[in-house]
C-alpha cells in the first residue's frame, strides 16, 4: 500500500489506514477513468465526423447510415482520424456513399 501510495501528500503517504483509504479510492478512481476514457473518445470521434461531413449537406447520423447501407466498414476511430488529417480521402469516401 506505501508503494502505491508514493507522491501522496501529508498523512495520506505515511499513516497505514489513511493510506489504505487514499490507495482504495485512486484505485477506484482509475478503474473507472479507464472506462469513461472509451466513452470521451467515441464521443470526440462522432463529434469530428460530425463536423467533416456538415459541408457536404449530410449530418452525422444520416452519414453512417450510408456508410452501412453501401457496405463500407470503416470504424469511427479511423474516419475521424481521415476527416483530420486527409481531407481529400474522407471526402472520396462521402463522395462514394452519397
Amino acid at each position: 500500500m506505501y508503494k502505491l501510495a508514493k507522491g501522496y501528500y501529508g498523512r495520506r503517504k505515511n499513516v497505514w489506514t489513511v493510506t489504505k483509504n487514499a490507495v482504495e479510492k485512486g484505485l477506484t478512481y482509475a478503474f473507472v477513468g479507464r472506462k469513461l476514457k472509451k466513452r470521451d473518445f467515441r464521443s470526440m470521434w462522432i463529434v469530428r465526423i460530425n463536423a467533416a461531413v456538415r459541408p457536404h449537406g449530410l449530418s452525422y447520423s444520416v452519414f453512417m447510415n450510408k456508410l452501412s447501407t453501401a457496405g463500407i466498414d470503416i470504424n469511427r476511430k479511423v474516419l475521424a482520424d481521415l476527416a483530420l488529417n486527409d481531407p481529400k480521402a474522407f471526402e472520396a469516401i462521402v463522395n462514394q456513399v452519397k
